[in-house]
């Protein structure tokens, strides 16, 4: 699927690394036993790198959202600028891993990536913070799939997430391959489909600009496409997005089934849209029905096989 290793960064305490404040782990058995079969993990610990030892004093957020301070619970001490330092110069190192996607550890005052706790003057916590590293990674690496291992427990997040990952590695090997304008034009056209499930609109603006590709230089428009891309793919897809899709695929062979195998195809999208079975079913109806009748403008869709099918990310949802 991809022609270079699948590289994610990740909390090192989810793969069960003993680095916790408290001695402990996180192991996740999902990101270990099952995608960890298709990834290279690069594991971090922001603050076990940072010196601060363990197990440690727990720490929290304190102050300005934008700008909080990591400070020691019980103490007071002040650890913002090692974890800083330690952001910057770890980030510099993964700069050179290229790295196809991020699993953070949720609710950590250094990894955290969304709704972690800060703490005001008054000792009273908001949800509204980002963990030191993690908004330091966000803001070097714009493009590159994110994710918390929490939201992870819920199938739809799950999928959208490694869906995501496998398409920026596509973008990634597209781009470091000598791209082309064709090679963009052509990168477009076999992820049409999965960017309808997601955003009809901003896989508009994609083939405009595919669509005009003769206008640009191919470094400049395989960089426009890319930020395009993963913006298009972060949107949610959905259930009455998909079924569009499913249709419209349909329409490449329709006539070519008999009455009987029609309504068998729009029985199982229909049961699908009701909610009575899960994506995996009508597409696998179509897949069949694609290389019986050889549609080769279909079969080469992502979005018929946008990652490996042993994770069963689309049983489901």
């Amino acid at each position: 699927m991809t022609t270079a290793p699948l590289r994610l960064g990740i909390s090192r305490c989810l793969l069960g690394d003993e680095v916790r404040f408290d001695g402990g782990h996180k192991r996740d058995n999902f990101l270990t036993d099952i995608f960890g079969r298709y990834v290279e993990w690069v594991p971090v610990c922001p603050e076990v790198e940072a010196g601060l030892g363990t197990p440690r004093e727990a720490m929290r957020l304190v102050g300005d959202p934008k700008h909080p301070r990591l400070v020691t619970i019980r103490s007071g001490n002040d650890h913002t600028q090692a974890l800083e330092t330690m952001s910057a110069n770890r980030i510099e190192e993964l700069k050179e891993l290229d790295l196809s996607g991020y699993v953070f550890k949720k609710d950590s005052p250094s990894c955290g990536v969304e709704r972690v706790r800060i703490y005001n003057e008054h000792g009273m916590p908001g949800r509204n913070g980002v963990g030191v590293f993690a908004r330091a990674f966000i803001e070097e690496f714009p493009l590159i799939p994110v994710e918390e291992e929490g939201r992870l427990c819920d199938p739809p997040l799950r999928e959208n997430f490694i869906e995501r990952v496998f398409c920026y590695r596509r973008w990634q090997d597209l781009v470091q391959h000598g791209v082309t304008r064709q090679a963009v034009v052509q990168f477009h056209t076999i992820h049409k489909y999965l960017l309808l499930a997601h955003s009809p609109q901003q896989c508009q603006v994609l083939g405009r600009l595919v669509g005009q590709a003769e206008r640009s230089r191919p470094k400049e428009l395989a960089h426009r496409y890319g930020e395009l891309f993963m913006k298009a793919l972060a949107v949610k897809a959905t259930v009455r997005k998909h079924v569009n899709v499913l249709q419209h695929i349909l329409g490449y062979f329709k006539e070519q089934l008999g009455d009987q195998e029609k309504a068998e195809l729009l029985g199982v999208i229909g049961d699908y849209h009701q909610g009575l079975t899960p994506l995996i079913v009508p597409l696998t109806l179509i897949k069949h029905y694609v290389q019986i009748f050889d549609v080769s403008y279909i079969r080469e869709q992502v979005y018929l096989n946008p990652h490996p099918k042993e994770l069963m990310l689309r049983n489901h949802v």
